[in-house]
């Protein structure tokens, strides 16, 4: 349910990265060529791009893009440009240095859940590599998420979830009835059996055991509690089982208000462009009334904005 428009035939990555050394060479830079360029591939032929820029011109493509551009356009194209585990593990790693409000706490579920169990591998990896040391250690030891968020946080990114298809409905159920008696005993669900659950079972045993809980008990495990846990555990549980929900949110609160959260939008539609955002859209029109394309235009310029409806796609 991508989004990516690439163009029929597709350059060969040499052919790329040297269209690319021309938009960046000289005194100006052709930021059009660089859109219709990293805008119209997937995340593999931005890689094979990366590594012909290197072994043809001797420097990193990322480095140069980030020499050559300024402000959100630079952030959207360097984001656009980087390995996509490198990706979140950096901006995982940013999240880490700052105050440990709700939008931090995105940044690492999204990492740990909405996307496929080897990804969280590869980030991990790439972490460790850039930082030299491990994404769980380092979630652990941050002072700026509170228990019981933080042991949440710390279970999602040091799990590996099994890739099986196949769903244990006596499990389900079993689990269903545990969380239900979790979160009977306290006002919110600080118990094992919570982060244990959410944290191990596979993407469609999870999307079962939580089907089995609405019906056992007439509403959606995450409609329990306002707390920020309950926030983040309920975040957790879209990234899990339908992350349009989550990303689409994402997308509409970077909008609202007198501001814009570039970060957030960047992120998002960056990150999700390879990935759902056809669904994503779909989401966001049913539960938002508008589009996203209508709201991007509506609240970003330049060639900022033609980066990002590149990723968007026709609606």
């Amino acid at each position: 349910m991508a989004t990516i428009d690439v163009p029929t035939p597709v350059p060969s990555p040499a052919a790329d990265a040297d269209s690319l050394r021309n938009a960046v060479q000289g005194w100006g830079t052709d930021e059009k060529a660089l859109v219709e360029i990293l805008g119209r591939r997937t995340a593999a032929q931005r890689a094979e791009i990366r590594r012909a820029y290197a072994s043809l011109y001797k420097e990193s493509l990322l480095t140069r893009l980030h020499g050559e551009l300024s402000g959100h356009f630079q952030k959207a194209m360097v984001l656009l440009a980087t390995d996509p585990a490198e990706r979140d593990a950096k901006l995982a790693r940013e999240a880490l240095g700052r105050r440990g409000d709700d939008r931090d706490a995105w940044v690492l579920i999204e990492a740990a859940c909405a996307a496929a169990p080897d990804h969280l591998v590869a980030v991990r990896r790439a972490y460790r590599s850039l930082h030299g040391s491990s994404l769980e250690e380092d979630v652990a030891a941050c002072s700026a998420f509170q228990e019981p968020l933080r042991k949440l946080l710390v279970s999602l990114v040091r799990s590996y979830r099994c890739a099986e298809e196949s769903v244990d409905m006596d499990v389900a159920k079993l689990e269903a009835a545990q969380l239900a008696e979790a979160i009977r005993r306290k006002k919110q669900p600080h118990a094992g059996e919570v982060v244990r659950i959410v944290s191990t079972r596979s993407k469609p045993q999870l999307a079962a055991t939580f089907r089995c809980y609405k019906e056992q008990h007439g509403s959606d495990i995450e409609e329990y509690s306002s707390s920020q846990f309950a926030r983040m555990l309920k975040i957790a549980v879209w990234c899990l089982t339908s992350p349009e929900k989550h990303f689409a949110e994402v997308i509409r609160y970077s909008i609202l208000g007198l501001g814009t959260d570039e970060d957030a939008l960047t992120r998002a539609i960056v990150s999700r462009a390879d990935i759902d955002m056809k669904k994503i859209k779909q989401e966001y029109r049913v539960r938002f009334k508008t589009t996203v394309t209508d709201d991007v235009v509506g609240d970003t310029s330049g060639y900022y904005m033609d980066i990002l409806l590149a990723l968007v796609g026709k609606e």
